[in-house]
This record gives structure tokens, C-alpha cells and sequence, in this order.
């Protein structure tokens, strides 16, 4: 039997891929962002070792566009290469799928209601590969293993909500725990937290509810759950309804989990948060 073995939630800004292609480590405004990563890297691949990551995310219209964008989207074939954003590809690796366990995955969920577009081509946009590399370091050894990539909509009004996505975690647990095989998984969430690029509150940031948001999503997840989109918004800024999609990694998780690590800091247009937790055998 499959099992989940954590989760990890993480912001996913472009900005955070620039940083990496140009190794600006030593720069003082992005040092938190890689010294952060340190801890939660090393724990995913010593500790969880996990033989596949199931990842949701939304599509920055690489995927999808306005003129059919799915509520609820996961990728089931075998290669999955990188999106290029209109800036060229990036010197990374494609990623593998795990079709088997996709496959498994999207048959369990819609038999519990969960209407899903079922996606034989995708490719991967910076909804995943902005905060994967600061946790595996692809240039180096390539990505650890197989992923799943299950795309959300945050961007398409009206999104789904908060406990839907919490319910969609939830029912995946029950998937994976029903897959026969012997495999340790990894959940992962991304999304940005607070931030506004539009309208009057451009550039409005959050910090206290961000922080407060990474409290809740640990110790009182069903909190969050119960808020409505418009709450994300106004607490965060309308980009930062994302958060949602972090409930669907939580959800997927045991109600007591350990903290592994934590990081945040505000220091541009968003915060950048990063958690990690461990399933408590």
C-alpha cells in the first residue's frame, strides 16, 4: 500500500526562478529565500525519500486559457516537459510522470465526485518549478522522482473553495492509501501568499496574515477551510486567494503532523513562506 509520507507548502512567484537561474545566493535580498530552503531540501531528500510527488498548482495560461479553464485538472502521461513563459525554456530537466499512480488517482476521485479534466499532455509552468528546485537541486542530480502535477483554478472566477479543495486533499489520501503498491509520496502545495498586482492595492503585502495563514495551516486547518475567497482577498490581496490551494496538500495530510521547517519573509512584491511537514507514524 501507497503512503504519504508529508507535505510541503510553498509560495511559487516567478521571481523566485530568476533568482535560482542566476544563483543570486549571495545576494542579501534573496539570501533568506536559499538559506531557507536548506532544512526542508535535506528532510525531503534523506528522510521522506519519496518515490513519487503528487503537486497541486495553478496554470499560468500555459496549459489553459480563459476560453476553457477546468476547475480541477490532473496530468497523467508519462513525460511532462517544461512550459516555455515567453522567456525561453529553462536549463532544467523535463520532469517524468507517474501515469500508474495518475491513473489510479483520477479513477479513485471521480468515483468520490470529483469532477476532473483528465490531461494526456501537459506542461509544467513556474506554478511548480519556481519553488521545486530550491528542494531538489535538478542541475545536480536531476529531480528526485516522478511527479503527478494536479492543477487548481485560482485565476478564473468563480474558483472553487477553500473546503473543496480541503475535501480534494482528504480524497486524495484515500487514494493513495488504496494504491496497491508499495510507494512513499509526497504531497505539495504552491501558491502565492500575500500579494496584489492590479487595481488600487497594487503592491499590497500582509505579512501578519501570512504568518497567521502558515499558524492555521498547521495547527487549525479547518479555520482556513471555512473562510471564503473574498476573505483571502481582502487579507492577502486578490492574487493571494492561492492559499486555497495549500488546504489541498493539508487536507491530504493526518490531522497531527510535525513541523519539520518553516520559513517567510517579505521583502518585495509577495511573501515568500515554505512549510514542511512530517506525517507522525
Amino acid at each position: 500500500m501507497a503512503r504519504i509520507v508529508g507535505g510541503i507548502g510553498s509560495s511559487h512567484a516567478p521571481s523566485m526562478a530568476h533568482a535560482y537561474d542566476h544563483r543570486w545566493s549571495d545576494k542579501p535580498e534573496w539570501q533568506p529565500l536559499f538559506e531557507g530552503s536548506v532544512a526542508a531540501r535535506r528532510w525531503l531528500l534523506e528522510v521522506a525519500r519519496p518515490d513519487a510527488m503528487v503537486i497541486f498548482y495553478n496554470d499560468h495560461l500555459n496549459r489553459f486559457f480563459f476560453d476553457a479553464y477546468p476547475t480541477f485538472a490532473i496530468g497523467v502521461s508519462e513525460s511532462l516537459p517544461l512550459a516555455d513563459e515567453g522567456w525561453g525554456r529553462r536549463p532544467l530537466p523535463d520532469f517524468s510522470g507517474h501515469p500508474d499512480l495518475a491513473w489510479h488517482i483520477t479513477r479513485s476521485l471521480i468515483a468520490d465526485e470529483f469532477d476532473l479534466t483528465v490531461c494526456q499532455e501537459m506542461e509544467i509552468d513556474h506554478g511548480i518549478l519556481s519553488p521545486l528546485p530550491f528542494l531538489t537541486e535538478p542541475e545536480k542530480r536531476g529531480w528526485p522522482c516522478p511527479i503527478v502535477p494536479f492543477a487548481i483554478n485560482v485565476i478564473q472566477h468563480p474558483v472553487p473553495t477553500a473546503r473543496r479543495c480541503w475535501k480534494l486533499g482528504a480524497a486524495l489520501r484515500k487514494a493513495i492509501q488504496s494504491y496497491p503498491r508499495d510507494l512513499r509520496i509526497v504531497v505539495m502545495s504552491t501558491g502565492g501568499m500575500s500579494h496584489q498586482l492590479n487595481g488600487k492595492r497594487f503592491g499590497f503585502l500582509n505579512p501578519d496574515w501570512d504568518n497567521e495563514f502558515l499558524d492555521l495551516l498547521e495547527a487549525d486547518p479547518q479555520a482556513l477551510a471555512a473562510l471564503s475567497a473574498e476573505d483571502y482577498m481582502k487579507r492577502g490581496g486578490c492574487e493571494s486567494v492561492e492559499l486555497i490551494i495549500w488546504l489541498a496538500m493539508r487536507g491530504a495530510l493526518s490531522p497531527q503532523v510535525r513541523r519539520i521547517h518553516r520559513n517567510y519573509y517579505a521583502p518585495m512584491l509577495t511573501g515568500y513562506g515554505l512549510l514542511a511537514l512530517e506525517e507522525m507514524q
